[in-house]
């Protein structure tokens, strides 16, 4: 970059629940925010908070990108590739790294939102960023071909990417105590089945450590520090809400969504050392009984 101390913007594509998280941190603390959103709803509610938003997808694409990314400092992608790539790199690949490049550089930050996905099953061992990414299924396929294609930008033309392999991600209204309350948690019983799973306010947390100290080319794990099975997570929410825990149902009798059952598919414990240790990140909620405690205080107002 060659501008000293430039105004701070922060572009997001796809601004999602984690996203949505992040832009109101940092537009607390005074930078501007924009970003793209599919459908009006969601462009009317980024509008209200202040963030100037943009419709996009694949078949409707920026009116003008020179204009939509004009001084963004640091960009954060986040929509998931599809049948033809990752939609970012395929449209504006270009209008990103000529961002990074030349006397009126501005860009000194990119963050790709992947997911721990990309390890495959591991039989429930740990792994860090340094495993051997074995996808189980075409999603997860897909994101080792994006995260692959987002690092040529570093390696190629010194774009500033960072990527982030993302657990579970949960907090309010995306929790185990909104699944009880709404009737939809369930205790599936397989045996050795663990998930790794990430508080949504720690997903910005660490993105904002990664701001303030880029590693371009890095790779992290966002994951908390305990690795559990899912019906751990659900009776420590009904415990919260003073409920009884539904049954625990047997895997083989189980009846999911193919979506739902392809959670089940892998089993890992992913290893965080890295964002503590290169980004001193000091996990807010180090696990889901933290997480959702604090959730559940916040809602009460304790």
């Amino acid at each position: 970059m060659s501008t000293l101390n430039p105004p701070r913007r922060l572009f997001c594509f796809g601004l999602g629940y984690s996203g949505r998280v992040l832009a109101r941190r940092v537009l607390a603390e005074g930078w501007s925010v924009a970003g793209t959103c599919r459908d009006e709803a969601g462009l009317a509610e980024l509008t209200a908070l202040g963030i100037e938003a943009f419709p996009f997808e694949r078949t409707r694409p920026l009116l003008s990108v020179e204009r939509a990314l004009a001084g963004t400092t640091h960009l954060l992608a986040g929509i998931p590739p599809d049948n033809d790539g990752d939609v970012v790199l395929g449209l504006y690949g270009k209008a990103v790294a000529a961002l990074a490049s030349g006397a009126a550089a501005t860009l000194g930050w990119v963050g790709y939102l992947s997911t721990t996905g990309v390890y495959g099953d591991t039989g429930g061992a740990w792994v860090n960023e340094t495993a051997p990414l074995r996808p189980s299924g075409v999603r997860q396929r897909r994101r080792v071909e994006a995260e692959a294609a987002w690092l040529s930008l570093w390696f190629q033309h010194q774009v500033p990417v960072h990527i982030f392999r993302l657990a579970g991600i949960y907090g309010p209204g995306r929790s185990a105590l909104d699944q009880v309350r709404a009737g939809t948690a369930r205790r599936i019983d397989k045996p050795g089945q663990v998930f790794s799973r990430i508080h949504v306010d720690d997903v910005a947390g660490v993105l904002l450590a990664s701001m303030a100290r880029p590693y371009p080319g890095a790779v992290y794990n966002v994951c908390d520090d305990r690795p559990a099975p899912a019906p751990e997570v659900v009776a420590w929410a009904c415990r919260l809400l003073g409920v009884t825990s539904p049954p625990m149902t047997p895997w083989a009798e189980a009846v999911l969504s193919p979506m739902a059952a392809s959670f089940y598919e892998d089993n890992r414990r992913v290893r965080n050392d890295r964002i503590k240790e290169e980004l001193g990140v000091t996990l807010r909620h180090p696990d889901f009984e933290s997480g959702l405690t604090d959730q559940f205080r916040r809602e009460r107002g304790l």
